[in-house]
C-alpha cells in the first residue's frame, strides 16, 4: 500500500511502526506565528543553537501557516520569512487560513478585507500601515484601496508562492489537517487549510503522521496519526517548534522545554 493510499480504521491492524524522515535531514516545522515577530526570532535562535550539536547533511525549515493576524508585527514576520533561504538548504511556507484571507484582501474586494478583519487580520492592517490615526479614520472602501498599496509586492508575492502541504519521509506537514475521506495526494485545499473538529476527532489510521498547527492547544498534542504545533503564540507567548531528525523526534519552544501531551 502506498503512502498516499486511504485511511484505515483501527482495529486489527499491524503495531505502530517507527516514523522518520530522509536519512541526512534534519527537518524543523514551526507553528502558527500569528504576528508575533518577537517569538519568531527568539525560536529562530533556539532552532539554530539546536541544529549546531545534530550532525547532518540539510536541514530544512517548515513554516506551516498563519504568519499573519492577530499578533502586532506580521508584517516583520513576513520581512522574516523572506530571508530564511539564506539560512536553511530548504525552506517551505504553508498558507494558512489566515494568508488565504489576507491575499482576498489584497485584491481591493471590501467584502474580502471586512472578513478578513473580523478574524484578526486589523493587526495586519496596522502592522502594513504603522499609522493608527489614518487607520481609525478610514472607512471600510477606503481601507480596501489602501491596503494592498502598502503592502509591498515581495510579501504579496511570497505569500502567493506558499504550498498547501509537503512531505519527509513519513511525515506530511499540513497547516489544518486532511480530511478521511480521500487519500492524502487528493486533499481539497478547503480542508488543508480550515479543518478542524473532524480532523482533530478522528482515529483513522494513516500511512504518514501529519503535523500541523491552526487548533490552539496549551500543549503539543502528540498522537500517533498526527503532531499539533500551534501553542496559542500570539496569546500564550508560547511558540513551538518540532525537530526531525531520522527516527527522532524532539520540541522548542519560546517559554522553555516543550511539554507534551501524548494520548494512545
Amino acid at each position: 500500500m502506498g503512502i498516499f493510499s486511504r485511511f484505515r480504521r483501527n482495529g486489527g491492524s499491524a503495531p505502530p511502526r517507527s516514523r522518520s524522515v530522509p536519512p541526512g535531514t534534519l527537518v524543523y516545522a514551526i507553528g502558527d506565528i500569528h504576528g508575533r515577530d518577537d517569538l519568531f526570532a527568539e525560536l529562530l535562535d533556539q532552532i539554530d543553537a539546536d541544529r549546531k550539536v545534530r550532525v547532518h547533511d540539510r536541514c530544512v525549515l517548515i513554516l506551516l501557516g498563519d504568519l499573519v493576524d492577530r499578533g502586532p508585527d506580521s508584517d516583520r514576520v513576513v520581512s522574516r520569512a523572506l530571508m530564511l533561504h539564506a539560512k536553511f538548504d530548504r525552506v517551505h511556507h504553508l498558507i494558512g487560513n489566515h494568508e488565504e484571507c489576507m491575499l482576498a484582501a489584497l485584491t481591493g474586494d471590501v467584502r474580502a478585507l471586512r472578513y478578513f478583519i473580523r478574524i484578526g487580520g486589523e493587526a495586519t492592517v496596522r502592522s502594513y500601515l504603522r499609522d493608527d490615526v489614518a487607520y481609525e479614520a478610514a472607512t471600510f472602501d477606503e481601507l480596501a484601496e489602501i491596503f494592498p498599496r502598502h503592502v509591498p509586492e515581495d510579501h504579496a508575492d511570497f505569500l502567493r508562492r506558499g504550498e498547501d502541504w509537503v512531505t519527509y519521509g513519513d511525515f506530511m506537514f499540513v497547516h489544518a489537517g486532511v480530511s478521511d475521506d480521500l487519500p492524502l495526494d487528493r486533499q481539497k485545499v478547503q480542508d488543508l487549510r480550515w479543518i478542524r473538529e473532524e480532523f482533530l476527532q478522528s482515529r483513522a489510521e494513516r500511512d504518514l503522521v501529519i503535523v500541523h498547527g491552526h487548533s490552539i492547544s496549551e500543549n503539543v498534542e502528540e498522537r500517533p496519526h498526527r503532531i499539533g504545533i500551534d501553542t496559542g503564540a500570539y496569546a500564550s507567548g508560547k511558540l513551538t517548534a518540532v525537530g526531525l531528525f531520522a527516527d527522532q523526534r524532539w520540541f522548542i519552544a519560546t517559554d522553555g522545554p516543550a511539554d507534551v501531551s501524548i494520548v494512545a
